[in-house]
């Protein structure tokens, strides 16, 4: 992460012009529209270094587990996999971290510092909040008993984390949750494992699809109200109003980004469990949901700045009003889902969508559609890369511990 990216050291609003906080950074308009790499310049302008040492990263764990498979200790590999899903679970929450504050610090309602305290509590809590997702995730393959399937499990997550780390680094919101799912398919193809395709179509691709849409046209729709609404008042009594709203929709934000994301590890877990003979899937352990809720707390707090400055200033110029349509839209949605149709939708493609959609109602224009290409590019490509490098982490393994 560069310098440019790091949290000020104070958190009090500063003066644009002397980049004195992140909020003033995210507000500073130093690039013109248009001027936003593509994802190929990304690619190439990135650090040599990274590469190696995500490489590196990825051989460690693939290798431990191949130790594992080959000294046959099947509750050893089991932790293994505990600790990967749980570090799937950090990396989602500095990843998906700007989801619930980008838009929040970006208009000065919230200071960066206490805009990720505040999401990481809020993470913590809906995580706690039920399991019916995580029931769902559980449910998208049924892999081979033992070690076996712990390998299948194990590669998933690692799909998911390199993809994650990816996209991260580039600074593009793609979706954790999708990530996933495409990681713990792509490992049960390539290990000829039973996949629930009508899981992954009902509860995953058409929600997938559903979300973004409607998270735009109800955005839309409430900004639209909004405007209407306070059509005569005072426009700074409004945005000073709407700053004390919104520091309440990123909180809901927050709360329903616990409640999806958190979830969807538990569920890995449980599958992890079930192949061991450790749970029968009916159920989720107490223990798998703190463990998953303080390591997606711990995660949020890292933060993610280079996501936070693509969603909270170039997409589009976002004031308080916008801000508080696109957050609480978004919760709405993530609540929803969550309850009423058990589905592990993606927070990001849902805040974003919502972004764009309070965007629109100043004119198209308005929302930098250059990026929104960058950032649905994606979406379209987090599926299928996480379940091609799942099911190569699963070769690998597979062959190392055959």
């Amino acid at each position: 992460m560069s310098a440019q990216d790091d949290p000020p050291e104070s958190g009090g609003p500063a003066d644009p012009a002397k980049g004195g906080t992140v909020g003033a950074v995210l507000t500073k308009e130093s690039e013109p529209p248009g001027a936003d790499p593509t994802l190929s310049e990304q690619v190439r302008r990135g650090p040599v270094r990274f590469w190696p040492v995500l490489a590196l990263g990825l051989l460690a764990v693939v290798l431990a587990g191949a130790f594992g498979l080959r000294q046959d200790q099947q509750t050893a590999v089991l932790i293994l996999v505990v600790v990967i899903a749980l570090g799937f679970d950090y990396t989602n929450g500095f990843h998906d971290a700007a989801n619930a504050i980008a838009t929040s610090v970006s208009t000065r309602a919230l200071t960066p510092r206490a805009a990720l305290l505040m999401a990481a509590v809020m993470n913590l809590i809906g995580a706690l909040l039920g399991v019916e997702v995580a029931k769902t995730v559980s449910e998208v393959i049924t892999p081979p008993t033992g070690l076996h399937g712990l390998t299948v499990v194990a590669a998933g997550v690692l799909g998911a984390i390199t993809w994650n780390m990816i996209t991260w680094y580039f600074g593009l919101p793609s979706s954790s949750s999708h990530a996933l799912i495409g990681g713990v398919v792509g490992a049960g193809v390539a290990s000829a494992s039973s996949v629930s395709w009508s899981t992954v179509v009902d509860k995953v691709a058409i929600p997938m699809v559903i979300s973004p849409v409607a998270g735009f046209g109800l955005a839309y729709m409430v900004m639209i109200a909004i405007l209407w609404i306070f059509r005569n008042a005072n426009p700074g009594r409004v945005g000073r109003r709407f700053r004390i709203a919104q520091s309440l929709s990123a909180a809901s934000m927050a709360l329903g980004h616990g409640l999806q994301d958190a979830q969807k590890t538990m569920g890995i877990i449980v599958l992890a469990l079930v192949t061991t003979g450790h749970s029968d899937g009916q159920d989720v352990p107490l223990w798998v949901i703190i463990s998953c809720a303080g390591a997606l707390a711990l995660g949020t707090y890292a933060g993610g700045w280079r996501i936070m400055r693509t969603l909270g200033r170039k997409v589009i110029e976002l004031d308080p009003p916008k801000g508080f349509a696109a957050e609480s839209t978004a919760s709405a949605i993530l609540y929803a889902t969550a309850y009423i149709w058990h589905a592990p939708i993606s927070t990001t493609h849902t805040i974003t969508s919502c972004i764009m959609g309070v965007g629109a109602t100043k004119r198209l224009s308005a929302v930098r559609w250059g990026v929104a290409g960058n950032i649905v590019t994606a979406w379209v490509l987090t599926m299928p890369m996480a379940a091609a490098v799942a099911a190569v982490v699963y070769f690998i393994v597979h062959l190392f511990g055959a």
